[in-house]
């Protein structure tokens, strides 16, 4: 039996299953359900709130977040070997735990969670950043979710937690800041891991802001930040040039000089220049 439940441990549930982690699938599995219950934890108080994770794989994770108190959980994980692990979970927590054999990218949480609905995973590393985009440009502020509990590689994590002028700080950075108050609040070695990667991870906890730091249409927020990075090391006249013919004038309005590079500008300022480039359509 586990520490924190009456279910076997992870390594014995993996090999009964023959669930050993696939590279295509961007699998790492984190088998100390201690660490586990700890992230679960990160995510703050889960009672009363539905969570959606990604990527549960054997379900560790699962049985963290379920053992902390989650009313229900929406497991949704790409990998059919995984399913029979998981529907051992659910049997041992009647009515709270639904498995969905599926994409990510292609599921509707809401047809399944109910408000208040938190996010935890450690997500798959070849989909981790494009979830993360699209949880935090919804076309509609505030989201459907409170918070993000996500575990990504060391350097990822950095990227949404860093400043202006940093070798880091681009169009993650700018998004969850936008939005979302992102801290680091937990690092792992690669051998808490199996397979072990080749770096550190790191869980970022977002919380969701009631209104967004600074008003900007997001669409264009999101074209404007992703062009201005795209070309870190250019002008922003130079690299915005596509985004607008009088891309030079609209810098000057949102109180940027031309002549600065993106990794210089401040969130407020790539706001104030969302707004001028919207009024000018």
């Amino acid at each position: 039996m586990s520490g924190i439940d009456n279910l076997p441990p992870l390594r014995d549930v993996i090999a009964a299953h023959d669930l050993a982690p696939k590279k295509s699938l961007g699998q790492n599995f984190l088998l100390d359900l201690n660490l586990t219950a700890k992230i679960a934890r990160l995510a703050g108080d889960l009672t009363g709130c539905d969570v959606l994770e990604v990527g549960p794989g054997p379900g560790g994770l699962t049985r963290g977040l379920l053992a902390e108190g989650a009313r229900r959980v929406l497991a949704v994980e790409k990998d059919p070997r995984c399913m029979p692990a998981l529907a051992g979970i659910a049997a041992a927590y009647p009515d709270r735990l639904q498995t969905v054999n599926g994409d990510a990218l292609e599921v509707n949480p809401l047809e399944y969670l109910t408000p208040p609905i938190k996010i935890a995973a450690n997500l798959p590393y070849n989909v981790g950043t494009e979830l993360l985009v699209r949880w935090l440009t919804p076309p509609e502020w505030p989201p459907f979710w409170e918070s993000l509990t996500l575990m990504f590689q060391r350097e990822v994590a950095l990227r949404i937690v860093a400043a202006p002028g940093s070798k880091a700080y681009g169009r993650l950075a700018l998004l969850a800041q936008w939005r979302t108050d992102p801290r680091i609040v937990m690092e792992l070695p690669p051998e808490a891991f199996t397979p072990p990667p080749k770096v550190n991870s790191a869980v970022v906890h977002l919380t969701a802001l009631p209104a967004p730091r600074y008003p900007a249409d997001p669409a264009i927020l999101n074209k404007v930040v992703a062009a201005a990075f795209n070309q870190r090391r250019k002008m922003l006249r130079s690299a915005l040039k596509s985004v607008s013919p009088a891309i030079e004038d609209h810098l000057v309005a949102a109180g940027i000089k031309p002549t600065e590079r993106a990794e210089q500008v401040h969130l407020e300022a790539f706001c104030a220049l969302a707004r001028s480039l919207a009024q000018a359509t």
